[in-house]
């Protein structure tokens, strides 16, 4: 039942009323990734009335979330984030279906799971999965609803969808080849203001709106970008002409078959990972050497002897490393696992190549217990 009270104040808004407010009552919406950008996402659909909302996402809350996360509180942490949101959704709305997956989306899952939504909502924070989504809803002729954010600035765009023109785009036609590994470091490593995931995750929940609902004129074929330093703000259209048909599913048993993982250039092949539990017992293995892979400035610093070579670094300064047992390190395990992967390719089966899984945040998070 539709509870127009509830409403009244968007229903009021000229070019919106009841039709409208019934339009997103019918509506089925998946959003994949309840971090940083899906939270806002998630509390302005609910709020906004949405009939039907999925959660997809198989992490946990941890005390470096709550900065930017702000549907999760102190309390949450340890908690798988879909059924926290959950929780907190519905007391927000419980005239909304909230239904959570808790576990990644894969080639394996997506089809089944994308089947039943209109709308599909990007709120990830990797590359491999961000190809993947977009692959999926182009083949599936899902409207992809795209947000991504980096230090100060963000971006939001809408895809597969029809244009006036007769045209469509999606997130390939922006980015055609995946960047290498290590080229474009996630929040984790890079940082971000917390308001910022805030800023864009609304936008992303607009323009959902703004498509459902036919209001406005949503972000089809165009990106948004926003500085939040100096509001410096732009909207582009999209070329069209950019989107290369290599490496490019055209069916869905292709998709299903595509390994985004390695189509990204990621790799795993040879490489052990270590807990931080495990790190320190293994740092002490005669002939160890430890290598952090992030820039010189990054903080905080490790306590044990270490050798710095940034990641970008790393293949030329390979003469620095004269010990068999190597250690790759970052902040948060995601530079160090492509640094190991580099050096298993080059130096071969003459050493042995770890790497820290959580990086130095979550090593220091477990001492700080």
């Amino acid at each position: 039942m539709l509870h127009l009270e509830r409403y009244h104040r968007q229903i009021t808004l000229k070019s919106f009323g009841i039709e409208a407010q019934k339009k997103l009552a019918s509506a089925k919406v998946l959003v994949v990734g309840a971090g940083g950008l899906g939270c806002p996402v998630l509390q302005y659909l609910t709020a906004a009335g949405v009939g039907n909302i999925g959660i997809i996402d198989d992490d946990k809350v941890s005390l470096s979330n709550l900065h930017r996360q702000i549907l999760f509180t102190s309390n949450d942490i340890g908690k798988l984030k879909t059924e926290a949101a959950f929780e907190r959704l519905n007391a927000m709305n419980p005239e909304v279906q909230i239904n959570i997956v808790s576990e990644r989306i894969t080639t394996k899952n997506a089809v089944e799971i994308i089947l039943d939504y209109d709308v599909i909502i990007d709120c990830t924070d990797n590359f491999p999965t961000r190809y993947l989504l977009d692959d999926v809803s182009r083949l599936m002729a899902k409207p992809l609803i795209f947000g991504a954010i980096y230090q100060y600035e963000g971006q939001a765009a809408i895809f597969n969808v029809i244009d006036a023109d007769g045209f469509t785009t999606n997130y390939r036609h922006l980015f055609p080849e995946p960047p290498k590994p290590g080229e474009v470091p996630d929040c984790n490593d890079a940082g971000v203001l917390g308001v910022l995931p805030g800023i864009i995750g609304t936008i992303q929940a607009t323009e959902t709106i703004k498509l459902i609902t036919g209001t406005g004129n949503p972000l089809i074929n165009k990106l948004m970008t926003i500085n939040i330093l100096d509001y410096q703000t732009a909207i582009f259209q999209i070329p069209k002409e950019n989107l290369t048909k290599k490496n490019i599913p055209s069916t869905l048993k292709e998709f299903e078959q595509t390994n985004y993982e390695l189509h990204c250039g990621i790799k795993q092949k040879g490489i052990i990972n270590i807990s931080s539990s495990e790190f320190k017992e293994i740092a002490e293995i005669p002939d160890t050497v430890i290598i952090d892979v992030r820039e010189t400035d990054e903080l905080p610093k490790l306590e044990l002897p270490y050798l710095s070579i940034p990641l970008s670094q790393l293949k030329e300064n390979l003469n620095q490393i004269n010990k068999k047992n190597i250690i790759v390190v970052c902040q948060s395990g995601k530079r160090s696992f492509i640094g190991a992967q580099i050096l298993t390719e080059i130096l071969r089966q003459d050493y042995t190549i770890s790497h820290l899984e959580g990086g130095i945040i979550q090593l220091n998070q477990e001492i700080n217990e």
